[in-house]
């Protein structure tokens, strides 16, 4: 054991340490959190000031004995958890329970894994910051009583297994409120107007439009009829010089939405790849609100900007943070070093950093001058104008570097450049289109502009994004997916010559990809959490318990007051919920089945949504499963009777009967007594015979690929990831260079008993 022991968080940030620190030092990983709140039961006394009870996680105990004796052995231990709550957290249970003394050990934090960071913070050691371990405390705690003992409440009301969390329910009732909204939509038709006309004397073409929308038909016909005869000019030109400024760099939640924009990453992916950049010294901290940078990393970028690009490229500048509630004073996202242009690495690696090194440079380069031409198109007898525009780069600026993507998917920017042309110089009609456009439904979140919302709303915190995000999908709450649309058809009226031609034609509308849409359980347990326990559904009160967090990290409130404030009323809320007998499980009756005259009732069932036919005491009620995407609250009367027509008979295979049906796992196929899932594919109301033999015979292709040998309880199989073997429900690697084909029974279990052994 050296002199220094240093305990960070993960074994990937102490190797990049340990190179830095040299002689005298050992650098050793907790391997994140040693110790938290009981699992089985409550772990939080709430007779007693909200004390909580922390206990050593089973696969850290062997661990926590080996970080004793080598704190007990060094001179001092250094703390070098992160440097924001979670990691000052980790830092004081390490403190407690390896039992440390004061005297010799010393906290240390660093927002990048750097020689000059590294030795600077050893250069000004201090003591925990017990305000900032509170208010993850608070949090942690907060939330355990939330989950605790709301989740029971879920399991009698709603579901069995269903659990609440004070942030995720927020989020998920954003998700619930946009799928309502999308439901009560109705579009509005309307026509736009669009023009292209050719100067006099010149070939190029101009493309204008009417900036006024026309409410119906008939308007947009007369607007037409009186463009026939009409003789256009150019009215007026406008020409202004614009400048457009480089977006900040990057904060936690603006490098999750532009990672998810530009390059298709979830926020939790992006979390992931953000931490190992940052663990091998490539990045500054990947958890911050700060868009600030500092005076070193400032004065990198413009040596660097000014000997790669000129010095007409350079506009060194510092953005404010106005994030609500941002806290501790981090750095920005950004590279530990400016001149690494590009690393070593995975190819997502490479990417993640490619952004964060695009955005960082680009916030120090000059403004980007444009020069917009606006101009009218006008004749005597037409009451609008056309408007024509364009835009040129005067001066590119920081978009050579980079340009910031958006949201919105129909703004893709397009830089028009417009010929040379005078006022008053005639412009001769080509054609003149009168559109039906609609207008715009909302449009569903993704991860990344539920994150936006989330910020915008005060809810949350860097740290919190992506877990929340991740576990509400996980519970089952909101599904990820995509949406094929439907079609639409719109009208056109087309001016050419003298002749204005209709056509009918269509679109697809609604088509979305990566989308976050709610599902029947979500809506059910969000409907009832927000009728029974309006603060915690509350947006407001949720931001508040956020602030409440921050003003104990800066020492303004004691954690357990806050804990107690909200703890009171909660907790009565919850006893007399547990007592209320009133309430059933969430359920809508959608009308009468026109076949039976039974009611049909659309309800949560014990694996899922299901339709009920018949009322609850009917002896005779029958059941059918809801397909994936249908919601309770609004199936038809038409489409809840279509399910009763499954199980659905589609043919034969091999002398059985082969029918369709949806079961708790989705929709499936079944011959005899075998079963084979349809996946999203097909549909079981509409899959042919020969469709679900095709698929049968592909499934029993793959299975029997899948059996490589079996030695009585030992199966060697083809897995997703390659040859496995498989020991009841344990499965074991095949060390590489290893012919699966060629393993005995004697070779598996040598297999098996060396994994055992090192897993142990």
């Amino acid at each position: 054991m050296g002199e220094n022991l240093v305990i960070v968080e993960s074994p990937a940030k102490a190797k990049t340490i340990e190179k830095f620190l040299g002689k005298g030092y050992t650098v050793k990983s907790s391997f994140g959190h040693i110790r938290d709140l009981s699992k089985k039961k409550l772990g939080v006394d709430t007779e007693h000031g909200f004390a909580p009870h922390y206990e050593i996680s089973a696969d850290k105990r062997k661990l926590v004995t080996e970080l004793k004796k080598d704190a007990a052995e060094a001179s001092t231990v250094w703390l070098a958890s992160d440097e924001d709550r979670e990691g000052e957290a980790i830092a004081w249970h390490l403190f407690e329970t390896l039992g440390l003394d004061p005297d010799k050990t010393k906290r240390i934090a660093f927002h990048e894994i750097t020689k000059n960071a590294i030795l600077e913070a050893i250069e000004s050691p201090r003591g925990i910051d017990m305000n900032l371990v509170n208010a993850q405390q608070a949090r942690r705690i907060l939330d355990r009583l939330v989950g605790f003992e709301l989740s029971p409440i879920l399991w009698k009301k709603v579901q069995p297994k269903l659990s609440a969390g004070r942030v995720q329910s927020v989020a998920v009732r954003l998700i619930v409120d946009k799928e309502r909204e999308i439901s009560a939509f109705k579009a509005a038709s309307f026509f736009k107007v669009e023009g292209t006309f050719v100067p006099e004397g010149l070939k190029n073409k101009i493309k204008g439009h009417v900036e006024k929308k026309f409410a119906g038909e008939k308007d947009a016909l007369a607007f037409l009829e009186s463009c026939k005869d009409a003789e256009f000019h150019v009215s007026s030109i406008d020409k202004k010089e614009l400048t457009r400024t480089p977006a900040a760099p990057f904060t936690t939640s603006l490098l999750q939405q532009e990672a998810a924009r530009k390059l298709g990453f979830s926020v939790s992916q992006t979390m992931t790849i953000a931490q190992r950049l940052y663990e091998a010294g490539l990045i500054t901290y990947m958890r911050t609100d700060s868009v600030n940078l500092s005076s070193l990393a400032i004065n990198t970028a413009k040596a660097f900007i000014v000997s790669e690009y000129g010095e007409q490229y350079s506009k060194p500048r510092n953005y404010k943070t106005r994030t609500k509630g941002a806290q501790e004073a981090h750095e920005a996202i950004r590279p530990t070093y400016i001149q690494n242009v590009t690393i070593d690495g995975t190819a997502s690696e490479k990417k993640l950093y490619n952004l964060i090194w695009k955005r960082t440079i680009a916030s120090q380069m000059a403004d980007a001058v444009l020069e917009k031409t606006v101009v009218d198109i006008k004749a005597a007898g037409v009451r609008e104008p056309f408007v024509a525009e364009a835009e040129k780069v005067v001066f590119d600026g920081f978009l050579k570097v980079y340009i910031e993507s958006t949201d919105d998917e129909e703004t893709a920017e397009e830089l028009t450049l417009m010929p040379s042309i005078a006022k008053g110089q005639k412009m001769e009609r080509k054609e003149i289109d009168a559109i039906e456009r609609f207008t715009p439904r909302p449009v569903r979140y993704t991860e990344a502009s539920l994150v936006k919302k989330l910020e915008e709303l005060g809810i949350g915190r860097p740290s919190t994004y992506a877990p929340t995000i991740s576990t509400i999908m996980k519970r089952g709450y909101v599904a990820k997916g995509d949406s094929k649309g439907e079609s639409r058809s719109y009208r056109t009226f087309t001016l050419k010559a003298d002749n204005i031609a209709a056509q009918t034609k269509t679109e697809i509308v609604g088509k979305e990809k990566g989308k976050l849409f709610a599902e029947n359980v979500g809506i059910v347990v969000t409907d009832y959490l927000d009728e029974n326990f309006k603060a915690i559904m509350d947006y407001g009160f949720t931001a508040q318990v956020e602030q409440d967090f921050d003003d104990i990290a800066n020492g303004k409130r004691v954690w357990n007051e806050v804990i107690s404030d909200f703890y009171t009323d909660f907790h009565n809320t919850v006893e007399e919920k547990l007592n209320d007998r009133t309430h059933t499980h969430a359920e809508r009756r959608i009308g009468v089945d026109p076949a039976s005259g039974k009611v049909l009732i659309a309800r949560m069932g014990r694996f899922g949504p299901l339709v009920q036919k018949g009322e609850n005491d009917d002896p005779d009620k029958r059941y059918a499963s809801m397909k994936k995407g249908q919601l309770i609250e609004n199936i038809t009367v038409e489409e809840a009777a279509k399910l009763f027509e499954l199980p659905r008979t589609i043919g034969t295979y091999e002398g059985m009967p082969l029918t369709a049906s949806i079961g708790r796992f989705g929709p499936y196929i079944k011959y005899g007594s075998s079963f084979v899932s349809l996946g999203k594919t097909y549909d079981p109301m509409l899959i042919t015979e020969e469709e679900a033999i095709a698929l049968i015979e592909d499934h029993k292709q793959k299975e029997s690929k899948k059996h490589i040998a079996a030695f009585g309880d030992i199966e060697v199989l083809n897995g997703r990831f390659g040859p496995y073997i498989k020991q009841g429900k344990n499965n074991y690697k095949i060390p590489k260079g290893t012919n699966p084909e060629t393993l005995d029974e004697a070779a598996c279990r040598e297999i098996i008993a060396k994994a055992s052994k090192s897993s142990k």
